[in-house]
């Protein structure tokens, strides 16, 4: 499982061989410089993804600490065979038993974290240069699901906003290739999500309440296996609209955890 550069700068990626539907190609673990590296989401517990990893570490002089954009499992179950293996680099994430709790703008090493809620409320991106990993927050091709939590899609649009303004030329994502269009990338996450929006309300304004019948207006093209994000996704933008005081009485709410 050979390390897939990007060009012109001295990062690699490593893909775990887990694809699907939410997981693309496969999650993909970011190693940053060397002398010593960081790793960027150690990916699922698979044994050769992790002795890819160990064995791109080494290669570049060791781990000087992991980062995590977020808990799920397919960005973080390693976690503890990679800790097993290099016991002195230290974590650094949103939440959970670490060295390094993150808060945005917070420096780790060779990189800066930046806050991009929505997918996860322990959701971080990670600055390095001109590169911004990006977890789950912009993957490689689609859009990203969102979570509901408290102020999670208003949380999303306004990063999103603010990545307009960092100067990126590279979003390093947790799923797909890289995206070298940042512009372009980010104006279509936010165009999306608005359109989204736009036929929720219309879904709303029509009469339609049950979480069926939005999802069959606003989310007719989601294909049957991500239906479960587009329920999640839908609970998102009810918060939003509840948050902002657009909600009509009675619309009945997915059942999704945070």
């Amino acid at each position: 499982m050979a390390a897939l550069p990007l060009p012109g700068r001295d990062i690699a990626a490593v893909r775990a061989p887990n694809p699907g539907p939410y997981t693309l190609s496969g999650t993909n673990s970011w190693l940053v410089g060397r002398h010593p590296a960081w790793l960027i989401d150690p990916g699922p517990a698979l044994p050769e993804h992790l002795e890819a990893l160990a064995a791109e570490a080494r290669a570049r002089g060791g781990l000087g600490g992991i980062a995590l954009t977020h808990d799920h499992a397919d960005h973080a179950e390693g976690l503890s065979a990679l800790r097993a293996r290099f016991p002195a680099a230290p974590v650094a994430a949103g939440r959970g038993e670490v060295e390094l709790p993150l808060s945005d703008r917070l420096r780790v090493g060779p990189l800066l974290a930046v806050a991009i809620p929505g997918h996860a409320p322990d959701h971080f991106g990670f600055a390095a240069g001109d590169v911004l990993f990006t977890g789950d927050a912009i993957l490689g091709h689609g859009s990203s699901l969102i979570t509901p939590h408290p102020g999670a899609l208003r949380g999303y649009l306004a990063a999103l906003e603010r990545l307009r303004a960092g100067g990126f030329a590279v979003l390093a994502p947790g799923h797909g290739d890289p995206v070298f269009e940042v512009a372009g990338k980010l104006e279509e996450y936010i165009a999306h999500r608005l359109e989204r929006e736009r036929r929720l309300v219309a879904a709303l304004a029509a009469g339609r309440r049950t979480v069926a019948e939005l999802l069959d207006c606003a989310w007719a093209d989601a294909p049957a296996a991500l239906r479960p994000a587009a329920a999640a996704t839908l609970a998102a933008h009810l918060d939003k609209l509840a948050e902002e005081g657009r909600l009509p009485p009675g619309v009945e709410r997915p059942s999704v955890g945070p």
